[in-house]
């Protein structure tokens, strides 16, 4: 019986690809292997070969993996994302070996270990080096050949490696099967949307590769020309499409399961659908999965995602047709189902169909008013609309398919249009189009970005699916008269009695817009038809849930501000006597949620002055999150008031500009470097670059070297002073650390101490939560004790731990172990040991008199330089939070 693969090779002549026969040209080997073997558990024992390949001279950096014993294999090529290596897709690697692959990964050029310049899957250099490395595959005795020099070959990877694998299917005709994820079509139309520059990801491109120089010299004089024009020209159009899968589309003729993320605004939905059609044009199978996660973030179920491939590939390479075996649907689509009220996680849920819908079945027209709009592109197109933000964009989709709005737009900036409320709920699947009439003043373009909200009944609230903006270039001539523009491709249920709110902004944080003024004026045309893919049927039942990852502290705070800002209440005037003291309490109360008289926090009042380092002690449910969380403009006390520098704390206060926090669980890009990831937090606020203070805080955070190195190479250490540096950014006069030393060790724990001492020492104020006392003791001056809500007692550190029978004696010289020994046996004496640096004791009296301890050192020619009460902060918060009866 003929097998699938025969079929397709038959059915679906493929031209020759440029590197199917380069056997001559096999890379030489220039590095021996080292075999290791994985840890099984019950699984084949899968082995690991390290070895370095020239190509062209280039060294490039492979890992070779499979299962012994298990006869001829399939073989799979994983390939890493943009500003990875081949370290990053090792489990993935793994698992497929041991499930009966030869698995062959690799470092592209430019990264990792590999050498060469980054010329983004250019086919002479990296897609190239993919046809060699089939070459080699073709020559291990443990894989599979449909031919000799044929190994039987499938291609996965995400982004970066999702493209080559792409493009490889479109230059070697021996490639099989692939499974790209999260990736481009046309990387000119992903990085210049219908002629709109995408800064910030074109930024992160170039800062992801290391810079500039490392970068092919035609890329490098690319961007900065494209950077500095803010308009991209032909010739960088053309360089980028020139190194596309869609280059080759009519070539890429093999089993396609294409996976693009919905929280992704470098590689939209639309870079997907337009694979679809060209793939399933050439008559090859396609299947199409759109997962909840994506380049901005949020959840890319990994687990689901890493099962579908395998058993892609499965069905394609093994030629699996057996009852259990299965691709699964045509299309499918991950949607959020509301949260998991016990963790906080979003629950997931699949909905699928039979075939493909596309991004426009199923068209509903829903009516707009607004009439005809005018609004102004600002001077130097500031201050710019938010939408996504890259490293910080997937917890703002994640939050917005929860039905949380996180996103701006400036008065006078765009023009707005509104459905009525709807009678039923919509379910949109796929990209909404309008017909506008545009104008701008001038001879100019028309540059703007489309929107569509979901607003609340009330219209106190909108939300931004997953964060989502469309640029467009609107030229001289396609203005005054009706053009059809497609808004971003989005699954998202609109519910009955919510609005349908169309914007088209003059600015936007994520792309160039013109530095010269101008007007803008919009009709709207026509209703706004979107898309309900009527044929996708959700689950009944929910799907395994996956965890999502929280935004980045500080934007938790930026939200809490957006999200009650029209709520805002009348802020009592400022103080005067208080406008040099960084915080002052005053009778703070907060009842429980939905409790008459239960309290997490009630009439607390402290005071901190500048240059205090403040630690909040307090067992579990005192009240220390409530009270950090009020005194961060996150939640609003039922009584008394927080005053900073004598400003009233209320959401939204400009004094929170003065305020930096740092949360346990700080969210940073794991690809870009520290560095890149402090500037695209900072850019996210849209303050001046200047205010950053960015040097003076990486100075005092003490990353050194690491800031060049991608986040995930950092140690937990690491991560938490890059944590805490994001929150000096702007130099604070107040800073908030929640746990700062949580999962730290000791050395760790000191340096973090050492930091905050830093901070302080330049007259700033610093206020920590932590629960390791001994810690606090070290590196705080001054303590606020919290128990039940209530404050039990505030003061500088010496006074609270300076009561008890402890006494601490200090030396002008060294006190050696016999002295000690001597001091401890002296009457009415219960102990005495050395103190760590050895100039000192700690003396338990037992009976004895401090007077009489005094007189019996002088006796024994103990160098006493200073006789005081001592007292671990431990025991003396024992005391406090038990009454006393400790």
């Amino acid at each position: 019986m003929e097998t699938p693969t025969a079929r397709w090779r038959r059915l679906l002549p493929r031209t020759p690809g440029r590197w199917a026969a380069v056997g001559a040209a096999l890379a030489v080997l220039v590095g021996g292997g080292t075999w290791t073997a994985v840890a099984d558990d019950g699984t084949p024992a899968v082995q690991r070969e390290d070895r370095t390949l020239r190509m062209d001279g280039v060294p490039i950096d492979t890992s070779y993996f499979h299962a012994e014993g298990s006869g001829k294999q399939p073989a799979v090529l994983i390939g890493h994302g943009f500003g990875g290596s081949k370290n990053d897709v090792r489990a993935q690697a793994e698992k497929l070996a041991a499930d009966g692959y030869a698995v062959l990964t690799w470092s592209a050029r430019g990264f990792g270990k590999s050498g060469g310049e980054i010329t983004l899957n250019d086919p002479d250099h990296e897609v190239r080096d993919v046809s060699r490395l089939i070459d080699w595959l073709a020559e291990r005795p443990e894989v599979q050949l449909d031919e000799k020099g044929d190994p039987r070959v499938g291609l996965t990877g995400a982004s970066y490696g999702g493209a080559v694998s792409l493009l490889a299917a479109g230059h070697d005709e021996r490639v099989d099967a692939i499974a790209p994820m999260i990736t481009y079509w046309n990387l000119a139309d992903a990085l210049f949307p219908d002629g709109v520059f995408k800064k910030l990801w074109a930024g992160i491109f170039i800062t992801t590769g290391g810079g500039c120089e490392k970068f092919e010299k035609r890329l490098c004089e690319m961007y900065e020309r494209v950077a500095v024009s803010g308009k991209p020209d032909a010739a960088a159009i053309d360089l980028l499409t020139e190194r596309s899968p869609s280059a080759v589309a009519d070539r890429i003729k093999v089993p396609s399961l294409l996976l693009q993320g919905q929280s992704d605004s470098l590689f939209p939905l639309g870079q997907a659908d337009a694979m679809q059609k060209a793939i399933s044009a050439n008559g090859a199978p396609v299947s199409v999965d759109w997962i909840a996660g994506g380049h901005d973030g949020g959840d890319n179920e990994t687990g689901r995602i890493e099962g579908r491939v395998g058993s892609w590939f499965d069905r394609y390479l093994k030629e699996d047709t057996g009852a259990g075996a299965g691709t699964g649907p045509a299309f499918r689509v991950t949607r959020t189902g509301g949260v998991d009220s016990t963790d906080g996680a979003a629950l997931l849920r699949g909905a699928s169909g039979d075939t493909y819908p596309g991004l426009r079945s199923g068209g509903r027209d829903i009516a707009l008013g607004g009439g005809t709009k005018t609004f102004r592109n600002p001077a130097g197109a500031a201050p710019p609309a938010i939408s996504a933000v890259p490293g910080v964009g997937g917890g703002l989709a994640q939050l917005s398919s929860l039905g949380v709005g996180l996103s701006l737009d400036f008065p006078g900036q765009f023009a707005r249009f509104e459905s009525a409320p709807l009678d039923t709920s919509v379910r949109v699947t796929g990209t909404p189009t309008v017909k506008v009439d545009v104008t701008a003043d001038g001879d100019r373009d028309a540059v703007l970005f489309g929107k569509v909200y979901d607003v609340s009944p009330d219209g106190r609230q909108q939300v931004l699916p997953h964060q989502l903006v469309a640029p467009y270039r609107i030229t001289p001539d396609q203005q005054g008269k009706p053009v059809e523009l497609a808004l971003p491709a989005v699954d998202h249920e609109f519910d009955a009695g919510h609005r349908m709110r169309l914007v088209f902004s003059a600015t936007d944080l994520g792309y160039a817009s013109p530095a010269e003024p101008a007007t803008y004026t919009v009709t709207a045309d026509g209703p706004l038809t979107v898309p309900t893919a009527p044929a996708v049927k959700t689950a009944a039942a929910t799907l395994p849930w996956w965890t999502w990852g929280l935004p980045a502290a500080a934007l938790v705070i930026a939200a809490g501000l957006l999200l009650t800002a029209r709520r805002r209440t009348a802020t009592p005037a400022p103080d005067p006597a208080l406008t040099d003291v960084p915080l002052q309490i005053t009778g703070l109360s907060k009842k429980y949620a939905k409790a008459v008289d239960r309290y997490a926090v009630r009439e607390l009042s402290f005071r901190v002055e500048k240059g205090q380092v403040l630690g909040l002690l307090g067992p579990n449910g005192a009240g220390k999150t409530t009270t950090l969380r009020m005194l961060m403009g996150l939640i609003t006390p039922d009584e008394g008031e927080i005053r900073v520098f004598g400003q009233a704390i209320r959401p939204g206060a400009p004094v929170l500009s003065r305020v930096g926090a740092f949360v346990e669980g700080a969210g940073f890009l794991p690809h870009l470097s520290g560095r890149a990831n402090l500037d695209l937090y900072w850019q996210a606020t849209g303050r001046p670059a200047e205010d950053a203070h960015i040097e003076e805080a990486l100075e005092i955070a003490g990353l050194g070297d690491a800031l060049a190195r991608a986040v995930r190479t950092y140690s937990q250490g690491m991560r938490q002073r890059l944590a805490i540096a994001q929150a000096m950014l702007g130099m604070p006069d107040l800073l908030i650390l929640d746990e700062p030393t949580n999962g730290l060790d000791p050395p760790q724990i000191r340096e973090m101490r050492d930091v905050m001492i830093r901070y302080a020492a330049g007259g700033r104020t610093v206020i920590v939560s932590s629960h390791l006392l001994s810690e606090v003791e070290q590196s705080c001056t001054h303590l606020v004790v919290m128990d039940r809500g209530r404050l039990v007692q505030a003061g500088p550190v010496a006074e609270i731990t300076g009561s008890g029978d402890m006494i601490l004696v200090t030396t002008s010289d060294e006190v050696s172990e016999p002295l000690a020994e001597k001091v401890a046996a002296l009457p009415g004496i219960g102990s005495a040991v050395r103190t760590d640096d050895g100039r000192g004791l700690l003396v338990r009296l037992d009976g004895a008199t401090t007077s009489r301890l005094v007189a019996d050192l002088v006796r024994l020619d103990v160098p006493v330089t200073g006789v005081g009460p001592h007292r671990r902060l431990e025991d003396a918060f024992l005391t406090l939070i038990s009454g006393g009866a400790a």
